[in-house]
């Protein structure tokens, strides 16, 4: 019988108190005798896939496993490495490597991507300097060093920041932006502003975020993707949880979260996000220039599932807890549908009110599949993607749930099907085709966010627990400081806020058993 757990009827959040706290994680979690040989093959997994890179690819971006070679997307300084400093056992050799990148010059001819460049090596940086001990001040120095020519995309006097930077000449380049670029670098520059000293960086990208919640937006709260750093004007009305605006709203409670802030702009606004979506795209996804839903979804945007179980138990709302675990459910589902068992890029669905997706309408094929599955298959390339199973992720260690380590175990058995080569892993073309053709290439997301978030749902929950830890988007966790008890009574609506305020403290210092250095 087919799902139709996405079809869900628009609701109000109105809940009740309750006795959720301010902990994310169920206490007293206890893993069954079967994670441990399930955490060992995921650690086979990272090794495998290191061992190749460092074998072919070493220093170079990223690794491309079918020709044993290397590409350098990221502007050449190693991604791979720093990306997988927060979960490696090559610690020493990363370290070694990353004090002597050059962030001054891009290695490439390439304009550098100050988000990408943010979550990938400052974010990469920080959360290795904080998680070895803060032993190593190296690692700042480096992480200021790229934040310094970074924040070149604010040096025409706008507020939002340029999306890219060219190095070579000093300059950003103009052209519009969105409002994920735009709006993902707080966690990682605030960051840095405590360990430098130097308010600047926290205050740059944390007035970015205030103006763009600030603006006109087509839906409350949910302001169009596009933006334009020159005004701040927004661009266009289209609206969405997927790439391009996705973690625009992932950060607005993870910062809250993370500094303590008594300023409650940020998660008001995350709330105020969620109850628009709720009421308005919760059947579908997305929201067009014309006002029109598109029935569409994607991996990408699938990591809101564990993003709205974290700000669900913060701000004591069982009601947006339940409906993260119901899209979880639906984001799992793509993975349980395909003949791979592993999840597309891009899916659609088809309901009572429609079936747009912005583009071709479903074949025949399409509305079969979608008969049996509840979606069908708009993209159907995985390219080592994290966001299913950084949800599931969240869904065990706030539920205890045990069927979530099902799902983790049947995707550790999946890749090993059909992503291994003899050179590490790879994506894959079709999800769908058990003899699917394979991708040339390893982002460095592969070892920074899908092997972690799998090894740590199979550890120890006790290691990097939710509730000492934020995770930035690529999966480098921040030591957060201890939260307050309760973060409000769980009555949410948009013309009446409950604050997000927790009790202000030193960040704890890191105990050795900590350490996600010594992950692998």
């Amino acid at each position: 019988m087919r799902s139709k757990i996405f079809q869900v009827l628009s609701l109000a959040l109105f809940c009740a108190p309750n006795a959720l706290g301010a902990l994310i994680q169920k206490q007293g979690l206890v893993l069954p005798s079967s994670a441990a040989g399930h955490r060992e093959v995921v650690k086979s997994i990272f090794n495998d896939s290191y061992e190749a890179y460092r074998k072919f690819a070493f220093g170079h971006d990223d690794l491309s496993p079918l020709s044993q070679s290397f590409s350098d997307g990221r502007n050449g300084w190693g991604a791979s490495i720093v990306d997988a400093m927060s979960t490696m056992n090559f610690f020493d050799e990363a370290l070694n490597f990353s004090q002597n990148i050059n962030f001054t010059q891009s290695q490439t001819p390439d304009t550098v991507s100050i988000f990408e460049s943010t979550i990938r090596y400052v974010g990469g940086l920080l959360s290795a300097y904080e998680l070895s001990g803060k032993k190593h001040a190296i690692l700042v120095e480096k992480a200021k060093e790229l934040a310094d020519r970074l924040s070149l995309g604010w040096s025409q006097g706008n507020v939002v920041p340029f999306g890219y930077v060219d190095f070579s000449a000093n300059s950003p380049t103009i052209a519009t932006s969105n409002i994920a670029e735009a709006g993902s670098l707080t966690l990682e520059w605030s960051r840095l502003s405590i360990y430098t000293g130097n308010d600047t960086y926290r205050k740059l990208t944390e007035d970015s975020v205030r103006l763009m919640a600030s603006n006109p937006a087509p839906l409350p709260s949910l302001p169009a993707q596009g933006i334009d750093p020159s005004s701040g004007d927004p661009v266009g009305g289209y609206v969405t949880w997927g790439g391009g605006s996705d973690s625009y709203f992932e950060y607005l409670i993870k910062y809250a979260r993370l500094t303590n802030t008594n300023d409650n702009t940020f998660t008001n606004t995350w709330l105020t996000a969620v109850d628009s979506s709720i009421k308005t795209l919760l059947k579908a996804s997305d929201f067009d220039d014309n006002r029109q839903i598109r029935f569409v979804g994607s991996h990408l945007a699938c990591f809101y599932a564990g993003n709205w179980l974290m700000g669900g138990k913060l701000t004591n709302n069982a009601t947006i807890v339940n409906i993260a675990l119901t899209l979880n459910d639906a984001c799992w589902n793509t993975y349980a549908g395909d003949a791979t068992g592993i999840g597309p890029e891009g899916f659609a669905f088809i309901s009572s009110e429609g079936n747009f997706t912005g583009g071709s309408a479903p074949t025949a094929d399409d509305l079969a599949f979608y008969a049996k599955h509840g979606y069908y298959i708009t993209s159907s390339d995985y390219i080592l993607r994290p966001e299913v199973l950084e949800s599931n992720f969240y869904a065990w260690r706030a539920t205890g749930n045990t069927e979530y380590l099902d799902r983790a175990a049947s995707a550790v058995s999946s890749f090993q099907r059909f992503l291994q080569t003899p050179t590490g892993y790879a994506g894959i073309n079709d999800v769908n085709n058990v003899n699917t053709t394979k991708i040339d290439d390893i982002e460095s997301f592969w070892f920074a966010e899908v092997l972690k978030y799998l090894y740590l749902t199979f550890d120890d929950p006790n290691h990097i627990s939710l509730d000492g830890f934020v995770f930035n988007t690529e999966a480098h966790p921040f030591i957060a400081p201890p939260a307050k008890s309760s973060y409000g009574t769980g009555i949410i609506t948009t013309s009446s806020l409950q604050p997000f305020v927790v009790q202000s403290g030193a960040l704890p210092a890191v105990s050795p058993d900590s350490h996600l250095s010594k992950l692998l």
